[in-house]
């Protein structure tokens, strides 16, 4: 088992959710930098940049060593809206999120899947239960 190296990486920047997005190679050679750098823990959310932030972290975990990275994605938020975020935390929800997610990452498993808003409109044990799944 690979360490989690003590600071990890948050993608939502590359995007374009804080700041302009970066271009795709630009974005790829950051994350490489990075885990060059001995960061093995990198964190997105099928919300940031509208899906492309998994897209290009996926492409860059082509590049690299996925058996020594610790892969972090999030789930919940439908819209961001000017009056707040919309989110969603249905078992079937969830489980359609993290299907997309594996693709768009090109990856067979995520390490940590988690959600980024709590949908307080479905019990929690349903939310978390399809997790188990």
């Amino acid at each position: 088992m690979t360490k989690v190296s003590k600071l990890g990486f948050g993608c939502t920047g590359l995007s374009g959710v804080y700041n302009a997005p970066v271009p795709e190679e630009v974005g790829i050679s950051i994350i490489k930098y990075a885990f060059n750098k001995r960061i093995t823990f990198f964190d997105t959310s099928d919300v940031y940049g509208l899906n492309a932030n998994e897209v290009l972290v996926g492409k860059a975990l082509k590049e690299l060593a996925r058996d020594k990275i610790q892969l972090a994605t999030k789930f919940g938020i439908i819209k961001i809206a000017p009056n707040g975020l919309e989110v969603k935390g249905t078992p079937e929800y969830v489980r359609s999120c993290c299907e997309a997610s594996l693709k768009r990452l090109s990856v067979d498993n995520i390490d940590l899947y988690y959600q980024h808003r709590v949908d307080t409109t479905v019990p929690i044990e349903d939310t978390m239960g399809e997790l188990k799944n």
